[in-house]
């Protein structure tokens, strides 16, 4: 049997207009999260709703998924329009880097300016 420990959570600080205290969610149950005044807090009320969350699936016949199922793997594929994927060998030819490295290079630029307005 899985350990509720087992299974990965992000915590992170509410704002005071969301009540402050901290936020802890757990990627593999988009449905499960719970709060605390203290980050501990917010881990023991998480554990319990996690562990209600899990026996609210079980009594539904829903599958349970294991730890770590929700994680992104760092893999994703797209199709582009062929003058763009040129533009981006020839590019990635210019600056030495793989195609990869690349497209990474150019999206985490992007996601940094568009969190930034």
């Amino acid at each position: 049997m899985t350990k509720l420990l087992d299974y990965p959570f992000e915590i992170r600080p509410l704002t005071d207009d969301e009540g402050g205290g901290y936020l802890i969610s757990y990627i593999d149950f988009d449905e499960c999260i719970a709060d605390g005044a203290t980050p501990q807090e917010a881990i023991r009320n998480g554990k319990e709703a996690l562990k209600e969350t899990i026996a609210a699936m079980q009594a539904e016949g829903l599958q349970v998924p294991q730890p770590g199922e929700g994680q992104a793997s760092g893999r994703f594929v797209t199709r582009l329009p062929k003058s763009l994927h040129s533009n981006l060998v020839q590019r990635a030819k210019r600056e030495g880097v793989s195609m990869n490295m690349l497209v990474t290079m150019l999206l985490a630029q992007g996601v940094s300016q568009s969190a930034h307005k």
